[in-house]
């Protein structure tokens, strides 16, 4: 894993194979489905893949209980300066002539390539590891885009309808797209992206510093990524429909083969609870044993327990957390009172006041749905009505009806945690449920109850950092002795590169283009994520996988459990440090339990496996008030100073006892490798207790948390 294999994979989707091969077993052609064939690596004594694939196909065929995985999978949205969210310090790049070599791979919806992010001035020409291509077409270029031919099995795919060769500089060396089913009427057939989500995420990871970035004039500052000096390779595999497992593993077999360096893919799991079964476990699998991490969003599901989307030991699972920058929106009402909401408001409303109207007033009696007017469900609200003032609604889903019905502004109040700042169609701001109640008092105390929205205005989150409430929470909930998430980066209201097609709300009809927009979700804190793996690339281009990943997790700053009473569950190893990130010190290597070799685990490990895993991070699962005796082996490698002495230092709750042996790791060279148990004793009285242990050389030092938690 220490070196990049040149192999490639052969993942193949066998449309037409599969049918013919299905005619003898199907009475119509709609009884046909479409299947993905997983073949793995591509052998190299084959004589005929071909020959190969038709035989696997056919066993396949003939086997009772096969099942497809052709699930549809979904760009995870919340629901619904600094770079982007974190510290960084203008020399903190190593070399802008190394950083260029570094090449991020972008699974998402696109890309906007006429964003000042994305501008190629200064650049040279691409790497010469570079294999990929750019798919241009009438609408869309890649920058300069340097285009290098090649030829080899491909996945069924979309057609570029132009392939010119040039080789000039490019910031966006690569783009692709990918479409196994039919086209959606309206969706941009070409690397284009006609969402915004995937041209926010990847002037993310690797955007150009650009000064002056705002959505008119909130989150003013410079936006850059976390290695803007690093080139940009596009692979469309979302589009309005959703994004489906046949085009990711298209684009993961691309990616690798191209010559990536990081891969990031902002897309929720699935839900099948099985490495085996999700497309993104295995391309995840397939990059890492071709020396390429894959950053992964875990999710937006939270704060439920077991909720994590992406949980595969071999790719890094990113959890959101908060930056100290907060957006507000205050209501006015007419007695003068003033009320704190939250939402991205740009319309100035310049302090008119309007009549206001609640929505369980305005129903609409002849629809379905009258009875859901005080929420402003859609066709639920009289227009008449509602036309001219501003609306009250029951939820956080009332801004989009209020838009289409008329309504001047909305206020929604609701229970619940108030912290992703929303962009609306019309002056809107969401309010708890307790100033929501004082707003309905007044309402009701007059009959010409009157309000505005004032424009949304920001300051500092001193509750910063913590995990917002809609990340996706652990344990794992396919092997539950694993931690995950792996650690949390910046996801909560990010201003980031937008596609200025795409109306920020979302909703058709805001007539709004702006280049850059403010959105939440662990979308946004995984290419954070991205950013920092690669830029640890540029100091240590031979690092594998497990060691960014070690990098990553061992340098990450403690979080606070009394803000997050799911402690490492909702955010792993804790906050992401940029700074500390490329010198952890040591780092472990991340042990092949399935590494596609001929090797087989005994049936006394098969249970036991992830114990072993040499992961940076320990979590293991217990009886509440069962008496604990559990041993952790792990071995380090020394990437630090050649001669170091680290002693080791454990945080222990009540009722843990928790022994490192050795106490002391004394190196002599770099790279030098040796090992220690963990060994954890007692009991625990409540779900989830937190421990760590620390090793510090006096220079460096590295953290892995210790979780120990109830079935």
């Amino acid at each position: 894993m220490e070196s990049r294999s040149t192999s490639s994979l052969s993942w193949l989707l066998l449309l037409s194979l599969v049918s013919t091969l299905l005619i003898g077993c199907s009475t119509s052609l709609s009884d046909r489905k479409t299947y993905i064939v997983y073949m793995g690596d591509r052998q190299g004594d084959e004589v005929s893949t071909s020959s190969l694939h038709t035989s696997m196909l056919q066993e396949v065929i003939d086997r009772k209980g096969w099942r497809s995985i052709r699930v549809p999978q979904r760009t995870e949205k919340a629901p619904h300066n600094k770079v982007m969210g974190l510290p960084w310090l203008s020399t903190a790049s190593k070399c802008k002539a190394v950083e260029s070599d570094i090449v991020i791979g972008v699974l998402d919806s696109g890309i906007w390539p006429e964003s000042d992010s994305f501008n190629d001035k200064g650049f040279g020409p691409p790497p010469s590891k570079w294999k990929g291509k750019c798919q241009a077409s009438t609408n869309f270029t890649c920058n300069k885009c340097r285009v290098h031919m090649h030829t080899r099995p491909r996945i069924q795919r979309v057609k570029s309808s132009t392939d010119k060769c040039c080789n000039l500089c490019s910031k966006i060396i690569g783009a692709q797209y990918y479409r196994a089913e039919e086209f959606i009427s309206g969706d941009i057939k070409s690397p284009r992206d006609s969402d915004g989500h995937g041209t926010h995420t990847a002037s993310t990871a690797a955007g150009n510093a650009v000064s002056g970035a705002s959505v008119l004039g909130l989150g003013f500052g410079t936006a850059r990524g976390g290695v803007p000096s690093a080139r940009i390779a596009v692979y469309k595999v979302c589009w309005s429909d959703s994004c489906y497992d046949a085009d990711i593993l298209a684009a993961f077999d691309d990616a690798i083969h191209d010559g990536v360096d990081i891969i990031s893919i902002s897309i929720g799991g699935s839900a099948l609870n099985n490495y085996f079964e999700d497309s993104i476990s295995i391309g995840a699998f397939h990059a890492m044993r071709n020396g390429i991490l894959t950053s992964t969003s875990a999710g937006n599901r939270g704060p439920t327990l077991s909720t994590v989307t992406n949980y595969s030991p071999w790719s890094l699972s990113v959890a959101a957390s908060a930056i100290d920058r907060k957006f507000f929106t205050e209501v006015q009402l007419g007695d003068n009172k003033i009320y704190e909401g939250i939402s991205i408001n740009t319309f100035d409303l310049k302090n008119e006041m309007y009549p206001m109207i609640y929505g369980g007033d305005a129903a609409n009696k002849t629809a379905d749905f009258a009875s859901g007017s005080r929420y402003c469900f859609p066709d639920s609200l009289d227009k008449n009505l509602v036309k001219g003032k501003i609306l009250l609604c029951d939820s956080l889903g009332g801004g989009d009806e209020a838009f289409f019905v008329g309504a001047v502004g909305v206020v929604m109040q609701a229970r619940g945690r108030h912290d992703i700042a929303y962009p609306f169609a019309l002056p809107a701001s969401y309010v708890g449920s307790e100033d929501g109640g004082k707003i309905f008092l007044y309402m009701n105390s007059t009959r010409n109850s009157t309000g505005t929205i004032l424009r949304t205005k920001e300051r500092k989150e001193e509750l910063a950092p913590f995990i917002p409430s809609f990340s996706s929470r652990g344990p794992n909930p396919a092997t539950p002795n694993l931690l995950k998430p792996d650690l949390a980066a910046p996801g909560l209201n990010i201003l980031a590169a937008w596609s200025p097609i795409s109306p920020i709300s979302g909703l058709k009809g805001d007539k709004r283009a702006f280049s850059y927009n403010v959105v939440s979700g662990t979308s946004m804190a995984c290419p954070h994520a991205t950013g920092v793996a690669g830029y640890i690339k540029s100091f240590h281009p031979t690092w594998s996988p497990a060691a960014l990943k070690s990098a990553l997790l061992t340098t990450a700053v403690p979080m606070s459990p009394e803000k997050n009473p799911e402690a490492e569950f909702a955010y792993g190893a804790g906050n992401i440090n940029p700074l500390k990130a490329p010198h952890p010190g040591y780092s472990t290597k991340l042990l092949q339990v399935l590494t596609g070799d001929n090797g087989t685990c005994s049936e006394v490990n098969n249970g036991t496996a992830s114990f072993d895993l040499n992961y940076p991070s320990f979590a293991l699962s217990t009886s509440p008030s069962k008496s604990i005796s559990h041993i952790f082996s792990r071995t380090v490698t020394n990437v630090g100073s050649a001669k170091s002495t680290y002693k080791a230092t454990v945080t222990a709750p009540p009722g843990l006892a928790i022994k490192v042996n050795p106490s002391v790791l004394s190196f002599t060279c770099m790279g030098q490798k040796l090992p220690f148990e963990l060994v954890i004793e007692g009991t625990i009285n409540q779900f989830v207790v937190s421990a760590s242990l620390t090793w510090d050389d006096g220079t460096f030092q590295v953290r892995s948390p210790i979780v120990v938690f109830a079935k």
